[in-house]
């Protein structure tokens, strides 16, 4: 744990104010929230304000006493290990600021207790659209699918290039890009991520993420750099063009990944066949040839063949019906058993289905 985030914790257990409304930190750009302020707002974290679970703990919607709206991730059982990932994230949302990250609002740490606020995202996360409640609604439409695509890249891009020092994210998936009242994309969930020092190439690390998303080398060695993320990125681009889960579930219980389905698609150049029929062919097919290969060359099994996420974002804004550069080198992706595998998964945002159908009833 760094100088930082045990000053943090240590300050959360002192300086935690008692006044009813949440006091602006000096020293960091956040509020220090009390557990009276969380447990008004969440109904004392009730079951029907529940909107997500995963490994570390569960996500609860809640309303302050100034009307804003927030969502709390309130992490399980203290251990060693839940309180690194609350330091980790805290820390990381204190040093980034970008339209496509999910900000920090503030925290709670008092005793047995880690709460971790942020803003509410209406329109839960994408992996509700694809693969939960709200997939049948069909909401996102190419134009919609394309911007939330170019969103998580920009975030992406600021956390590998602009951020000081350089971050890692580690664990890139559906669930963890969150859609506000716009649909724009908030890339969230930082519990995992890595600061990476100047002048440092790759870290070598144990293996946490989620299963289909994870680099070929940063799954069977532990070797972590921004390609793992961008690896991760192509899945997830894969994920919102052709609405397949990165890994399906054959018969027996063998699990394929995304890449291994759309590799024969790729070489017959049948890009239509890997576009989510929901959408009915309404999409344009020179962006979703592009939008395909810039997915193929971030899923690369050789890192050092992979695009930066400053690249992958110039291809997408400025790049979009061009694909000459986007296809060179184009390879296979690595063999992985996924079926063989242990991994350490986090929080999800993914958003009940019951708590999801609730409102859409309300909202009629």
């Amino acid at each position: 744990m760094s100088c930082v985030a045990k000053k943090l914790i240590l300050k959360c257990f002192c300086c935690v104010p008692r006044e009813e409304e949440p006091k602006i930190s000096r020293e960091y750009p956040w509020e220090i929230y009390t557990l009276k302020q969380i447990l008004n707002a969440t109904n004392n974290f009730h079951s029907d304000n529940k909107i997500g679970e995963g490994g570390f703990g569960s996500v609860y919607r809640g309303r302050t006493s100034t009307g804003t709206e927030i969502a709390v991730k309130r992490l399980k059982a203290m251990s060693a290990k839940a309180e690194m990932e609350f330091a980790v994230e805290v820390e990381i949302l204190g040093r980034v600021r970008h339209k496509n990250l999910l900000s920090l609002r503030g925290f709670y740490a008092g005793g047995d207790e880690r709460l971790i606020v942020y803003d509410y995202m209406p329109n839960h996360s994408l992996i509700a659209h694809l693969h939960g409640q709200l997939a049948d609604d069909c909401l996102l439409d190419w134009h919609r699918r394309m911007n939330i695509v170019i969103g998580s890249a920009e975030g992406l891009a600021y956390l590998h290039h602009e951020a000081n020092p350089h971050i890692i994210h580690r664990d890139i998936k559906a669930s963890n890009v969150l859609l506000d009242t716009e649909f724009q994309a908030k890339v969230a969930d930082f519990g995992f991520a890595k600061l990476i020092p100047e002048g440092v190439t790759h870290l070598t690390t144990r293996v946490k993420g989620t299963l289909g998303y994870l680099a070929p080398e940063y799954a069977m060695w532990g070797k972590v750099s921004e390609s793992c993320d961008v690896y991760s990125f192509g899945i997830l681009l894969l994920e919102i063009i052709g609405a397949k889960k990165p890994l399906e579930k054959l018969p027996g219980g063998v699990r394929v990944d995304i890449v291994k389905w759309v590799n024969p698609f790729v070489e017959k150049g049948a890009f239509d066949h890997v576009a989510d029929p929901r959408l009915k062919g309404r999409y344009d097919r020179a962006q979703l040839k592009t939008a395909i290969m810039v997915a193929m060359r971030c899923t690369d099994r050789n890192p050092e063949n992979r695009p930066t996420m400053m690249k992958v974002v110039e291809w997408l804004n400025g790049g979009l019906g061009r694909t000459e550069e986007v296809e060179d080198e184009v390879e296979e992706d690595a063999e992985i058993d996924y079926n063989e595998m242990e991994y350490d998964d986090g929080t999800d945002y993914d958003g009940y289905d019951g708590k999801i159908q609730r409102e859409r009833h309300h909202r009629k």
